[in-house]
């Protein structure tokens, strides 16, 4: 089982306050993240990532019976959002290649499988920066589960995506679900929400 607690989430940049008392508690599954753009989602996703300090308030992970707090969480989580960029100067699987390298639970092997999943196998030579914005999507989900997380964290994951791209989506929801991994999607986009087991709205915590 995976479980993720937030115990009154805050969190401030100078006099601005992004964050006000966020509390929940989530068990595996797929957790969706609402709220109109500037609610704060971006930030709470970092947070419960470990990449992001909250100013007050507690996040803890429990993970095969493990209590994490958030920066032990890292290598179990694989995160997509716009704000990550991959090297621009590297084609696509150069930039997994690189991934690869630096995982344990990925292999050469597992590129070829996700060119293909992902059906970027085409622009696998091609370099990351003169990828149209929806390719550079669906290049940055690959990299998002080559190690094989058990916790998948996506910030607006259909952005700059066609239908096609976003049944991807779709079918990576349904991928983790059936192996009773954990998702975590922030979107204020309907279609993406409608594929999650619970929703917390950002918006009712101001």
């Amino acid at each position: 089982m995976i479980e993720i607690s937030a115990n009154n989430i805050s969190k401030k940049y100078g006099r601005k306050r992004v964050l006000n008392g966020i509390s929940f508690l989530h068990q595996t599954t797929v957790l969706g993240i609402a709220g109109a753009n500037g609610s704060g989602k971006s930030t709470l996703l970092k947070i419960i990532s470990g990449l992001l300090k909250p100013t007050s308030g507690k996040i803890q992970w429990e993970i095969f019976e493990d209590t994490l707090q958030p920066k032990a969480i890292i290598p179990y989580i694989g995160f997509s959002a716009p704000y990550v960029q991959l090297y621009e100067e590297l084609t696509v699987e150069e930039n997994l290649r690189f991934l690869v390298e630096l995982q344990k639970n990925s292999s050469i092997e597992d590129i070829n499988d996700l060119l293909h999943r992902f059906e970027i196998k085409k622009l696998q030579n091609s370099l990351y920066g003169n990828l149209s914005t929806g390719q550079q999507q669906r290049v940055k989900l690959a990299s998002a589960v080559i190690k094989k997380p058990s916790i998948l964290i996506m910030d607006e994951p259909g952005s700059n995506l066609d239908q096609k791209g976003k049944s991807l989506i779709k079918n990576l929801v349904q991928t983790f679900r059936d192996s009773k991994k954990m998702v975590i999607i922030a979107s204020n986009q309907q279609d993406e929400l409608d594929l999650c087991d619970k929703t917390i709205d950002l918006n009712n915590f101001k």
